[in-house]
């Protein structure tokens, strides 16, 4: 007689026991063995855990002594340095023939003859006075020149010479550039003029020679429909007036308790926390700090200061201006306006530069205008045939022959029983329930049952012809 747990049981995978253990206190040492996990991950015997390829971190110091050489010392191999070659210069030696030292400017230069600047300013006239000048200012009055012995430099005299010979160098300016005469240059800009042509101009277009004038036709005007109010009164009724209708019921009650005021007729204590445990201490007043009274001392003040008693006074003449007086000239002879620029310069008449129009190659009419264009003169009305609709009417076609309701559905579906779960069922068929155990497993056993009074499903689970249901 065997055992069997709804884990087990169950070939659907979706049903499975509630694993609420039932003994609290009670410990094994036997895992379980059914589990979702279990079952879907197999454990494979002979696999051990990779081993980390990571060094370990560990610092080994070298207990040898430190060798003063590195890298760079011992790899590195001296050179011999030997100076660099200074360049020769070679010995000026002058041009032969003659140099031509004719420039654009004297070339293109015209002198001309230029009279002296006469100054229209006046001769500034001097008023010298007979009076013998005092050169001797106080700076040499009051000023001692005192000996003073000169400072050797401490400065070294410079080593370098300039050498006495003389420059005999040539520049590359003077070895490379030729001078050569002004050539002018050649002008490949095509000269702007009108080429006009001799042959008559053809004002024939393939508008003019293949154009069919038409006869119009008179335009179609579309009446305007009259406006008809309706005589209907309008209804203001909308679908929430007419659908809606309020549902019964009673006006909700206010939660919010009576208010009820609180009296009493006791007199009101005055005494608070504040004053019965409030200690007073005593507080002596601060002390005010008497200004003493002003006292005017005695006697006379003495205004004399520093400067007025060691200042000592020199007579000094008033400073007398060196600049003539300025008297105004005035003349009875009347002003002349008359200037150089008056004279010599002379307006031109300028005139405003009439607009450059090239000539107009067609003539403008000088009949007057007909009010018939091109297009009314030369039309030619043609007949419009209308094009034909090949929609499909919107017309319900109704036929009297029955309705083929035939499909694949029905003509190749083939109906299978019903495979069902042992699990689902509150009792599995063919098994009696035996016990739960402390993990909250439930363990059915087989039951023994005559062969006449079971049936087999598809899947091999003996069923109950008779089973008790409950309507």
């Amino acid at each position: 007689m065997t055992r069997k747990c709804v884990c087990e049981l169950c070939n659907c995978g979706r049903h499975r026991c509630p694993h609420q253990p039932t003994g609290l206190f009670e410990k094994s040492k036997q895992p379980c063995s059914v589990t979702e996990y279990a079952e879907k991950y197999p454990e494979y015997e002979g696999v051990h855990p990779r081993q980390s390829m990571k060094p370990k971190q560990e610092y080994k110091a070298g207990r040898d002594l430190m060798d003063g050489t590195t890298t760079f010392k011992s790899d590195y191999i001296p050179f011999e340095v030997t100076r660099r070659p200074g360049r020769v210069q070679e010995e000026y030696k002058p041009g032969s023939g003659h140099i031509d030292l004719g420039t654009t400017y004297k070339m293109d230069y015209n002198p001309y003859k230029v009279q002296a600047f006469v100054a229209a300013r006046p001769k500034e006239r001097l008023h010298a006075t007979g009076a013998k000048l005092d050169t001797m200012p106080t700076y040499k009055d009051d000023f001692r020149v005192w000996e003073f012995s000169k400072r050797e430099p401490t400065k070294p005299e410079p080593s370098y010479r300039p050498s006495s010979s003389k420059f005999a160098n040539l520049t590359t300016f003077q070895n490379d550039f030729a001078p050569k005469g002004l050539v002018p240059r050649e002008s490949f800009k095509p000269p702007n003029m009108a080429r006009l042509s001799d042959a008559p101009f053809e004002s024939l277009t393939s508008h003019r020679i293949s154009y069919i004038p038409h006869q119009l036709g008179a335009k179609f005007v579309k009446p305007k429909e009259d406006y008809k109010p309706s005589d209907q009164p309008f209804e203001d009724l909308t679908i929430h007036r007419c659908d809606f209708q309020g549902l019964p019921g009673e006006l909700s009650k206010s939660c919010k308790p009576d208010f009820s005021k609180v009296t009493s007729d006791a007199r009101f204590d005055g005494s608070t926390e504040f004053r019965d445990r409030f200690q007073q201490w005593p507080v002596t007043l601060p002390k005010v700090h008497k200004l003493p009274e002003y006292v005017t001392p005695e006697g006379h003040m003495d205004l004399s200061t520093t400067s007025n008693m060691d200042y000592v006074g020199h007579k000094v003449q008033p400073f007398i201006p060196k600049r003539p007086i300025s008297r105004g000239r005035r003349s009875s002879v009347a002003f002349q306006g008359n200037t150089t620029m008056k004279e010599d310069f002379r307006k031109w008449e300028v005139r405003k530069q009439e607009m450059i129009k090239n000539k107009e190659e067609m003539g403008i009419p000088s009949g007057k205008f007909d009010g018939l264009s091109t297009f009314q003169a030369h039309y030619i009305p043609h007949q419009l045939n209308p094009i034909q609709s090949f929609k499909p009417q919107n017309v319900v076609t109704r036929s009297l022959a029955p309705f083929y309701d035939g499909t694949m559905y029905r003509t190749e579906y083939t109906s299978k029983k019903p495979d069902l779960c042992p699990a689902s069922f509150q009792e599995p068929p063919g098994y009696v329930f035996d016990d739960v155990d402390h993990r909250g497993h439930k363990y059915f056993r087989k039951m023994l049952t005559p062969l006449g009074s079971k049936s087999i499903l598809t899947n091999g689970i003996p069923v109950p012809s008779e089973v008790a249901v409950m309507s």
